[in-house]
């Protein structure tokens, strides 16, 4: 005898982050509403309040769900390779990334520039995540002896920004940004 194992549904509270991330990223945050939000989680209205605050509270809530699976798909671990590698590989993951059909730029940079308010609750996730980013390069940046590792840090996301625009706009990331990443990491950890 054989037994059928029914998938289990996910709960109310885990479809309304997963088709926040959908549409939320797809469509932008603006564009997406209550309603079309209850409708593609296939819950009632009054179940999505009753698990978020409205609207802002499930764009923040989606952002810290989603963002460590996002974080985590660009790092190399910091024991893997040569710091330079390590930060190379976030622009090589970057570029793989943006290949996909549905790969719409930064989530953390597209939610807090359409939200227009750095003190909403998902603008200032996204700045978290952001900031992880920065922080990530800068142990590379410190391990590889640079002479400033906050500021090659900053360069480097400011870069890895501008490399995730540009592949929202085209697909994948032109060699220019890995090449622009390889000679300032270069430049910074040179020694004088």
């Amino acid at each position: 005898m054989t037994s059928t194992v029914t998938p289990v549904k996910p709960k109310p509270r885990d479809r309304v982050l997963a088709a926040a991330a959908r549409l939320f990223m797809r469509d932008g945050v603006n564009a997406v509403g209550v309603d079309r939000l209850a409708q593609e989680a296939e819950v009632s209205k009054r179940s999505l309040y009753q698990h978020f605050d409205g609207k802002d509270g499930v764009v923040a809530a989606m952002l810290e769900a989603y963002g460590p699976q996002v974080v985590a798909g660009y790092f190399a671990p910091d024991d893997e390779g040569t710091p330079r590698e390590r930060v190379l590989h976030v622009f090589d993951a970057l570029h793989s990334a943006a290949e996909a059909d549905d790969f719409f730029g930064c989530p953390f940079v597209n939610v807090a520039t359409e939200l227009r308010d750095r003190e909403h609750p998902a603008a200032i996730v996204a700045r978290h995540y952001k900031e992880e980013l920065t922080a990530y390069f800068e142990r590379q940046a410190t391990a590889a002896g640079a002479h400033d590792p906050h500021t090659l840090a900053v360069q480097l996301t400011l870069l890895f920004d501008g490399a995730s625009a540009s592949a929202a706009m085209r697909g994948g990331t032109p060699e220019a940004a890995r090449l622009a990443v390889a000679a300032l990491f270069d430049a910074a950890t040179a020694r004088r």
